[in-house]
């Protein structure tokens, strides 16, 4: 079995929480309206899509992972993009980012939400998830990091060469988001997995600059 095989034994099965916002972001939109599933992966999301009667752009930095989803549906339009270089311009009316922000340094977050913004036409939609893991955890694994020389800032986990991720506070979220140009319309937790991580989900429109 395959990478991007493996990837979907592990992660394929969608989460009740991600299907209910996933669905409720899709009603919000244009019966015709155009949607960009943003880290895409090999398609986990596009069939609920197409089944809401919603076109979509597919886009992903892995190419095997695009190559995986243009082979379960061919239909599908897919680019190959980092979040960081998203080129579009007022050409959604709804752009959904589900578990991959987490691997999104502090740094480049504000640029992502713009990018995410600049894609929406006005009034578009933004649907987005936000990992969050135990704060022990994150702080041990934190100072592990700096012991171990590595740059990393308040929230940073990294293993060299194997494992990245960030876990800002929600209310850091919330004030990007709503610098970006964005008014949120709702967020929900949970639920919790044994793991010891869950998803906070937001859905967040897109304000129109003032003239």
């Amino acid at each position: 079995m395959g990478a991007q095989g493996e990837y979907d034994e592990w992660w394929g099965k969608i989460e009740d929480t991600h299907r209910t916002f996933v669905e409720r972001f899709l009603s919000m939109l244009p019966p015709e309206g155009r949607v960009l599933d943003a880290a895409c992966g090999t398609g986990k999301y596009f069939a609920i899509v197409l089944a809401s009667g919603r076109s979509l752009l597919g886009v992903d930095h892995s190419a095997g992972m695009l190559a995986t989803a243009a082979e379960k549906f061919p239909d599908v339009a897919t680019e190959k993009h980092d979040l960081q270089n998203l080129p579009y311009r007022a050409e959604f009316d709804g752009v959904m980012c589900m578990d991959a922000m987490e691997f999104i340094p502090p740094e480049d977050w504000p640029d992502v939400l713009r990018r995410f913004r600049s894609a929406l036409r006005h009034g578009g939609l933004l649907y987005l998830t936000v990992e969050l893991a135990l704060e022990e955890g994150v702080r041990k694994a934190n100072e592990d990091a700096r012991r171990a020389g590595l740059p990393v800032v308040d929230a940073e986990w990294a293993e060299p060469d194997r494992f990245y991720h960030h876990y800002p506070s929600m209310d850091r979220v919330r004030t990007w988001v709503l610098e970006s140009g964005f008014a949120i319309v709702d967020e929900a937790e949970g639920p919790w997995h044994e793991e010891g991580y869950a998803y906070h989900h937001v859905l967040a429109r897109e304000v129109p600059a003032a003239s």
